[in-house]
């Protein structure tokens, strides 16, 4: 199935299957507005696509990334929960208290009730508003779940990290339909792709559709069925190995939407974007040309592969060099789809359209790269100020144009330009509030605990604790501790 897939994918025989079903469809009525499909990858780094000059084989992203605009200095957040936050509300996580760290199974909270999604906003224009994959923006609640937040559907997972064949985590059965658990075998990253081949082939194109497929992979564990490993027998690394192995099963998930939409024809009808919610985990990933890991504010957490496909409207082969946003998507999807950009609260990402489909510039100056209790980063024009607190505290200054690797901190040589924005990021500092991950783990002396490392980076895992999800049943109880043995009294 999957080789028919990839051969359904070539240029000739699409064009030619398109065209035969299209005309096969009694003349369905096209929807004014584009179905949209946001793919995003979990910690996909950016080097892992072949079209980055990677050694891991991707070809139909390869294909699709070709036929539209590449997104070549594109940026997201460090972390799933921060980065998913930003793609559903289109302002910075730092506004609602989803900036630090991820939604780990024993929180309370989410992304807070008053945030318009973006599934609400394209509902509210027309759109069928599906979901299918990891939702990781509130579990214990169910007014958290995407059901209640917009989508008509959600099938998939409501937390971060899953057994990708038992679908726990930590025992606790986390995979759902419709807010109902299910119980189904199968490897997670191909039962997603065929949901979401499935409601393609199923769905009315009289009406607009909206498509969010949020993969698990390749984030951990890594677990792939064989014939991937098989083809990668050169890497000798176990995780780097199954880390390759992972993308290219991800890559055939991207392979059952495309030969779906070309069935149904309505491939010319549809906006279809990609993107990762950051960059990979060290060692087996490979962030390069850009410093750090997932959950840094180095540049190999937050740039990842980027691109939007729209035939006929997007010209294949277009490169945006500006520097892009993952809160873009939400005003540039919303105002394609006929939406209204009016609401309460301010929107911080920018018209991505006038790059995608007229060539020009979108005029962004800065970016907030994020702001926490404890660190910030900031970026103008081509400089960019991280700021981490601690003992002691560090300041470093790099210039992406000459520096993209960020190999040579500059503070010390331009204390004006620190100066500058040290103010801008002050500016934003101000306008944060203080984290939900923070706020739960305050101690009683109010110190908070940090699980950061040298390098401001958050170590991977961390999944310790057992979920809290309404109708999952309750998590085992925790394990027995040992008394202390009695202190020895003292000898004579």
């Amino acid at each position: 199935m999957r080789r028919l897939a990839r051969w359904v994918f070539s240029p000739t025989l699409v064009l030619l299957t398109g065209g035969l079903i299209a005309s096969n469809l009694a003349l369905a009525q096209a929807p004014q507005h584009p179905h949209i499909v946001f793919i995003l990858a979990d910690d996909l780094s950016f080097k892992s696509v072949g079209y980055n000059g990677g050694e891991i084989s991707t070809p139909t992203i390869d294909n699709l990334a070709s036929s539209g605009a590449k997104l070549t200095n594109y940026y997201s957040l460090h972390l799933s929960t921060p980065a998913r936050a930003a793609l559903m509300t289109g302002r910075y996580p730092m506004r609602y208290g989803l900036q630090t760290a991820v939604l780990f199974p024993d929180e309370k909270g989410g992304l807070p009730l008053d945030e318009r999604t973006l599934a609400q906003a394209l509902k509210e224009t027309g759109y069928k508003t599906y979901l299918v994959g990891k939702w990781q923006l509130g579990h214990s609640d169910k007014a958290f779940w995407p059901t209640r937040r917009g989508f008509d559907y959600a099938y998939g997972c409501l937390q971060g990290e899953i057994d990708y064949y038992k679908k726990t985590q930590n025992g606790i059965l986390d995979w759902w339909r419709n807010e109902k658990v299910v119980s189904e075998p199968g490897y997670v990253t191909a039962l997603l792709g065929k949901d979401a081949g499935r409601i393609i082939s199923q769905h009315d194109v009289k009406q607009p559709m909206f498509l969010y497929l949020a993969l698990t992979a390749p984030h951990t564990p890594y677990q792939v069925p064989q014939t991937y490993l098989d083809r990668y027998q050169q890497i000798q690394d176990p995780a780097k190995r199954a880390y390759a192995a992972m993308v290219t099963a991800l890559d055939d998930a991207v392979a059952d939407v495309v030969t779906a939409l070309a069935m149904k024809g309505i491939k010319d009808d549809t906006l279809i974007v990609f993107a990762s919610d950051n960059g990979g985990v060290l060692p087996a990933a490979d962030n390069s040309p850009y410093r750090g890991s997932k959950g840094s504010l180095y540049e190999g957490a937050l740039r990842t592969a980027a691109f939007a496909v729209w035939p006929g409207k997007i010209k294949s082969g277009t490169l945006i060099g500006e520097r892009t946003h993952v809160t873009d998507w939400y005003p540039t999807l919303v105002k394609v789809a006929g939406g209204k950009l009016e609401q309460p609260k301010a929107i911080d990402g920018f018209d991505l359209w006038p790059a995608l489909g007229e060539n020009k510039p979108i005029g962004r100056k800065e970016l907030l790269v994020n702001a926490e209790q404890f660190r910030g980063a900031v970026i103008k024009d081509d400089w960019k100020l991280i700021e981490i607190a601690g003992m002691p505290s560090r300041i470093m200054l790099f210039n992406l144009k000459d520096d993209p690797s960020e190999k040579s901190d500059q503070a010390s040589a331009n204390p004006e330009k620190v100066k500058e924005l040290n103010s801008l990021l002050g500016k934003y500092l101000k306008e944060q509030v203080m984290a939900q991950w923070l706020k739960s783990r305050l101690t009683p002396t109010g110190k908070e605990l940090l699980p950061f490392g040298d390098e401001g980076d958050v170590p991977d895992g961390g999944y310790g604790a057992a979920p809290v999800i309404p109708g999952a049943g309750p998590p085992p109880p925790p394990p027995a501790r040992k008394p202390k043995p009695a202190p020895k009294k003292p000898t004579a």
